[in-house]
């Protein structure tokens, strides 16, 4: 049972606890991060979901992401994240964002990392991701707009794509 801490909009702890897969009380959020990964010679990391997940089955997604755990803070949760998805150990990650989505009852923090680990040295996570590729950012932003792409990762990373075309 995977737990979080329930929050106010204003983020504020609502001294509630809220459970994977469980309904959330009506004005009640949980936080979740995204990270985005550039390497320093210009590419980004493209991830594919696994082909068994509930939501966007074996579609490409451009961040590492998930809940942040009872207790954790956004920024932990993200390094956590960002390792158990891809292998990524990340020191430091550039705040890119904070967006509140009343539709998924969610406070979503959005990072980039900035890697020069070798590309060949990614790790995929069982259950969660099963292949990824890394594109120059012409070819990134290309295919950020194709069907093969999770469309809300390109609704919250939008300010970031359209600042690097």
């Amino acid at each position: 049972m995977e737990l979080w801490d329930g929050y106010y909009e204003d983020e504020t702890l609502a001294g509630k606890d809220l459970v994977r897969g469980q309904a959330i009380p009506k004005g009640l959020y949980h936080i979740v991060c995204d990270v985005l990964v550039y390497h320093e010679d210009g590419e980004y990391l493209l991830m594919q979901r696994d082909w068994k997940k509930e939501t966007y089955p074996g579609m490409y997604e451009s961040s590492a992401g998930g809940s942040v755990l009872k207790g954790e803070t956004p920024l932990e949760a993200a390094k956590r994240e960002l390792e158990e998805e891809t292998g990524i150990i990340a020191e430091n990650l550039e705040f890119l964002f904070r967006k509140v989505s009343e539709k998924s009852c969610a406070i979503h923090y959005g990072y980039l990392c900035k890697t020069n680990q070798r590309k060949d040295s990614v790790c995929l996570q069982k259950g969660e991701t099963i292949s990824y590729r890394w594109l120059e950012k012409e070819d990134f932003l290309k295919f950020i707009n194709t069907d093969e792409y999770v469309p809300s990762g390109r609704e919250r990373f939008k300010e970031y794509f359209d600042s690097i075309k």
